[in-house]
């Protein structure tokens, strides 16, 4: 069983930038796609960027579209959202998480990911 286990977030000022990482063990993780996803306060965890397995296809919540990049090294077993131009309703936990099935492209959907990590926070001061 993979273990996802995203590195620590913060807090930064709006159109401030900030990295996240995910680093896996246990799992075969350079043969799976990931995603990350965020849960504001009093909200749905909500999708924000996919990388396919091979990491040449990315897709992009609208909301962030432009402003965040996901990438992933699979020599290093780990995925990254890198954050720019950050706004206060960035502001949220952040979790990353791996499709189950191998070889698999990026999806938008919460339930085709089967593996989480625990979340971490990323609060955007105005």
């Amino acid at each position: 069983q993979v273990q996802l286990a995203e590195s620590r977030g913060g807090l930064v000022q709006a159109g401030g930038s900030l990295r996240l990482s995910c680093a896996a063990s246990g799992g075969a993780f350079s043969l799976h796609a990931m995603g990350w996803f965020r849960q504001a306060p009093g909200k749905e965890r909500e999708f924000v960027a996919a990388i396919s397995w091979s990491g040449t296809s990315t897709i992009y919540a609208d909301s962030v579209k432009g402003r965040f990049t996901i990438s992933r090294d699979n020599a290093k077993n780990t995925v990254y959202l890198q954050m720019n131009s950050l706004k206060p309703e960035d502001t949220a936990v952040y979790y990353c998480a791996q499709r189950p099935r191998a070889f698999t492209g990026p999806t938008m959907m919460e339930s085709d990911f089967g593996s989480w990590g625990q979340g971490t926070q990323v609060t955007v001061s105005s």
